[in-house]
């Protein structure tokens, strides 16, 4: 199986949602990710890590912006280390050169630096925005930032990079769970962890969720996977309904089935989490089935004017109440027609915490057919954290009833 590891040039702040996509699809590749870094753009971050990396001789993947600054260091370290001089690639200058053409603009000419990669780079992508470059260090994927396709990139470029180190005779296997610690996954797979022989089970907690990976190795890939199946069908058992997918599985992706099969369509109503949570639902091709609608109701002006809820018990709880989140989702439940609906009220901060509700108070109201639970969490992290795990927390909770 070829290993890989992950550079994101980006802030250190970064949540790295491009790092997770990519590992999801190197993992649908049976290639294993060995490790996945956030490094900051710049030479003193990047020349360190990037060495460190090629020198393990396998895959490599970097993720950074392909204009501006990273633009131009990435190309640049990567020369250095490699030795491999820059040189001008006409088509990537032709494609950027398109880029301002299509707005009718001239290309300032300072941006030609932005065409020069090392000798031997390939380009990926009708953009050109992509490269790879094979040699003694191995393989190596620049692939640019939040782009929309980064999964296709990566399977594309897969099938023309040479082989890499890595043995052929293993199977990877990660199962997703969302709803439990590390420590809690950790107790329930107590007997398999650290365990010696042809399946090696592992759990890390990967923001709100725990990635457990279970990798089958034998004589050829066929052996493997016979070694595999039988731990990964105990250890599916011992997760339970707390494992929602595996491998490349996106939750909203799951999320999304199930209100397929039953028919069902979802709206939602969100706070603090200001659109993430429709946002998540409607990157899901095909999501127009089963969305019918979603309104950000920030103020407390908003969710009395759009959603009913009463002025009185926004007035006696607060806006961050189990009260107003269960009217929030029986709001745009009436509004909407939908059978479910998602509501989530709750401080992100850093500021606008209380001895009462501290940041990260958080309030999901689910609801289905059959009723509506109202949860209360309480969050860990930055405001970008907060908000990814109340957005995670409400599609789980959708997901375990829509289960049942």
């Amino acid at each position: 199986m070829t290993q890989a590891h992950v550079l994101t040039v980006a802030d250190g702040g970064a949540d790295d949602r491009s790092g997770r996509e990519i590992a999801r699809a190197l993992g649908a590749l049976g290639v294993l990710v060995v490790s996945r870094q956030v490094v900051d753009a710049s030479e003193a971050a990047l020349e360190p890590a990037l060495r460190g990396v090629l020198e393990a001789r396998g895959l490599v993947v970097v993720l950074a912006k392909p204009g501006g600054s990273e633009g131009e260091l990435v190309p640049r370290v990567v020369g250095r280390l490699t030795g491999a001089r820059l040189v001008l690639n006409e088509r990537r200058l032709a494609s950027i050169e398109a880029f301002f053409t299509r707005r009718g603009q001239a290309m300032p000419r300072r941006l030609d630096r932005l065409a020069l990669l090392p000798r031997g780079a390939e380009l990926l992508g009708d953009d050109a925005q992509g490269w790879s470059l094979a040699g003694k260090h191995g393989a190596l994927l620049v692939l640019p930032l939040d782009a929309p396709d980064l999964t296709r990139l990566v399977t594309e470029s897969s099938r023309t990079l040479p082989a890499v180190p890595g043995g052929d005779g293993q199977v990877l296997r990660v199962l997703l769970v969302t709803g439990l610690s590390a420590a809690e996954v950790e107790e329930r797979l107590g007997s398999w962890l650290g365990k010696e022989g042809d399946v090696s089970v592992s759990c890390a907690p990967v923001e709100a969720d725990v990635h457990v990976r279970l990798l089958g190795r034998g004589a050829t890939r066929a052996l493997a996977n016979a070694a595999l199946q039988p731990v990964e069908a105990e250890v599916r058992a011992a997760l339970g309904v707390d494992c929602y997918g595996q491998d490349e599985d996106l939750l909203e992706t799951v999320v999304g089935r199930l209100l397929l099969a039953h028919g069902f369509t979802v709206s939602v109503a969100e706070s603090c989490t200001g659109g993430l949570l429709g946002n998540r639902l409607t990157n899901v091709a095909g999501s127009s089935r089963y969305i019918e609608r979603g309104v950000i109701v920030y103020s407390n002006r908003a969710k009395e004017e759009l959603l009913g809820v009463p002025e009185p018990l926004l007035r006696a709880h607060g806006a961050v109440s189990e009260p107003v989140a269960r009217a929030m989702a029986e709001g745009v439940c009436r509004i909407s027609g939908s059978p479910c609906g998602l509501a989530v009220t709750g401080i992100a901060g850093p500021d606008g915490g209380s001895a009462e509700k501290p940041v990260g108070t958080v309030y999901i109201g689910c609801a289905t057919p059959e009723g509506i639970e109202v949860r209360r969490c309480r969050f860990d992290g930055d405001r970008v954290a907060i908000k990814w795990q109340s957005s995670q927390t409400a599609l789980d909770m959708l997901r375990r009833r829509l289960g049942r």
